[in-house]
């Protein structure tokens, strides 16, 4: 009741709305971007760019806090980055070749769901029926999609969508990894360690495949290129470190409403690239969303 209180009552400034916004926009264009790097690469290659592209992009600050790195915490950042980044990188690439980007949209919201899930499970967050009927909701908004994913406007295999609801989860490891291991460090340390952990073999892997001749000869390769560098430099760098400043200017409570936003700026994505938008999405959202605003009040 406090929290509820306290977020209500705060003042909350033009920047910190201007803040949500841009961040409901960026993570919530991260599908298109992957859609459109597909039209040239694999999705192993959009998703070792995106995180090669990444890693080389902080790689000056981690070698100027390297002798600051408390590296006895060295599997937690690790757990960070293949769980928050690297895994969930290949699973939605691989996803979008069968699933379109409003419903790898939608899907993703389930993560304010499975870190309450794993919170309540494995990372000592507490009990409550609200927790447990805004888990099952949310499910059922996700299982109600990838049920109805023809009626949904699929074309593909619409049990891709398992792979998302995977990456949300691993995400979710990830979110309680560093809520109870590494709540002191801060942004920078935290994203530019772990996406050097996953960097080196990601940029190793790129380099075994076609990539070179992708870039230089297919049509679309550079500007497939462009879209996936957008992803990784705005999505991902930009968008993490912009989001931590949210928290701290404002709060989580209030931070989280990026979440609700996330699958409607996806939706809109979807429908401007003309993909099939249809009530199966709405109703779909309607209950992950729901289930996402019932665990945030349990």
């Amino acid at each position: 009741m406090n929290q509820t209180t306290s977020t209500t009552t705060q003042t909350i400034s033009p920047l910190s709305w201007g803040l949500v916004f841009f961040l409901a926009l960026t993570w919530g264009s991260s599908y298109i971007l992957i859609k459109k790097g597909l039209v040239a690469y694999s999705p192993e290659q959009v998703a070792s760019l995106r995180i090669s592209i990444s890693a080389i992009a902080l790689f000056p600050y981690f070698v100027m806090r390297y002798k600051l790195i408390d590296w006895t915490k060295a599997k937690y950042y690790a757990i960070v980055g293949f769980a928050g980044s690297c895994i969930p990188s290949f699973l939605f690439a691989l996803a979008q070749t069968q699933i379109n980007s409003s419903i790898t949209g939608v899907l993703s919201s389930l993560t304010p769901l499975f870190t309450l899930l794993l919170g309540l499970l494995f990372f000592g967050i507490k009990f409550s029926w609200n927790k447990t009927i805004a888990v099952l909701v949310g499910l059922g908004g996700a299982a109600f999609l990838i049920l109805f994913g023809k009626e949904a406007g699929l074309d593909g295999n619409s049990a891709y969508g398992f792979l998302v609801m995977l990456a949300s989860m691993l995400y979710a490891i990830s979110a309680n990894t560093i809520k109870k291991h590494l709540q002191d460090i801060d942004v920078f340390t935290l994203s530019a360690v772990s996406f050097f952990m996953i960097g080196i073999p990601a940029l190793a892997y790129l380099f075994t495949t076609n990539f070179i001749e992708v870039l230089t000869s297919h049509e679309q390769g550079l500007t497939s290129f462009g879209f996936i560098m957008i992803l990784a430099l705005v999505g991902t760098v930009v968008a993490s470190v912009l989001f931590f400043k949210l928290v701290q200017m404002t709060n989580a409570v209030f931070a989280s409403m990026v979440s609700y936003l996330i699958p409607l700026v996806a939706l809109l994505w979807g429908a401007l690239d003309k993909e099939p938008i249809t009530i199966y999405h709405f109703i779909g959202m309607a209950l992950i969303l729901f289930g996402v605003w019932l665990g945030k009040r349990g």
